[in-house]
């Protein structure tokens, strides 16, 4: 198997929102205001630190959520792209948080306000930016809607060094039958960063070994319950992803209070994520 650049796992800052503190929701929508709030407490973190922590902890890739950057001035994203590369951490994605191709009336406007983060994300080096793909119901007029503004995004984003994806999120895309739709009108101008927890169980399963592989990216979420981590269902889908080849990196997400320090939860992840990969080999082999 080929040997990822900076190795084969990432960390989304939504892994980190509690140590982070406060998000700045920039939106599309005029009435929203991107001041700061605190929804998970004060933070105790600056996102300016992130890359320094994740190489300590062996991990060299980062995926930043829009609503953490606490600027978007040219002087904070140099200084911030600047950290990633004195720690040797890749910026695999931004992840623009807001918007909706799909939307009968905001479409135009919301698409536009994603394209003005194209050069956020070139200023800070990502490679990757991650869209939502839609969040109305899977008509086919808002299917059409989507692949239509989307289309017009990658063109935009086209010479940046950015390259554009979606993830398989929101009611626009409920199963493989509207993602691969979606994906076959986008003709891969548009790649794929496949989640394994935003489907439910057990139709996901097919579901993501169907998807993932076209997956460019991964969002590897676990769920947890009383006891921890739910290791059949993360197994699962890990080999839903082995079913499909995929090969390629995998975002730690972790989105759970049962570990205070968000850091147990992610390395917990990236170590069953490593046991499953040495176990992989023998089980195809079998």
């Amino acid at each position: 198997m080929q040997v990822l650049q900076n190795g084969r796992f990432a960390v989304s800052t939504w892994s980190l929102h509690r140590l982070l503190g406060a998000v700045y929701a920039y939106s599309p929508d005029p009435g929203k205001s991107a001041a700061p709030k605190e929804p998970y407490g004060p933070g105790a973190a600056a996102l300016i630190d992130v890359p320094a922590a994740l190489a300590a902890r062996g991990i060299n890739r980062l995926e930043v959520c829009s609503f953490h950057l606490p600027s978007l001035d040219a002087a904070y994203l140099s200084e911030l792209r600047g950290a990633m590369a004195s720690s040797n951490v890749l910026f695999q994605t931004l992840l623009v948080e807001d918007g909706d191709p799909s939307h009968p009336e905001t479409a135009e406007r919301d698409v536009k306000w994603m394209a003005e983060w194209i050069d956020i994300a070139a200023a800070l080096g990502a490679q990757r930016m991650r869209v939502i793909a839609g969040k109305q119901k899977p008509t086919e007029a808002n299917l059409a809607r989507a692949a239509h503004h989307l289309n017009w995004l990658a063109d935009k984003a086209e010479g940046s060094g950015v390259r554009v994806v979606v993830e398989n999120w929101f009611d626009l895309l409920p199963s493989p039958v509207e993602m691969n739709w979606l994906l076959d009108r986008l003709d891969g101008k548009v790649g794929l960063n496949g989640d394994l927890g935003n489907w439910a169980a057990p139709a996901k399963y097919q579901g993501l070994a169907d998807i993932m592989r076209r997956a460019e990216i991964c969002h590897a979420k676990a769920d947890y319950g009383t006891a921890g981590l739910d290791a059949e269902d993360y197994r699962k889908c890990l080999e839903m992803c082995e079913k499909a080849g995929y090969a390629g990196p995998f975002t730690l997400i972790y989105d759970s209070p049962f570990f205070p320090d968000e850091w147990d939860g992610i390395l917990l992840q990236k170590q069953f994520i490593e046991d499953f990969l040495r176990e992989a080999p023998a089980v195809r082999t079998a």
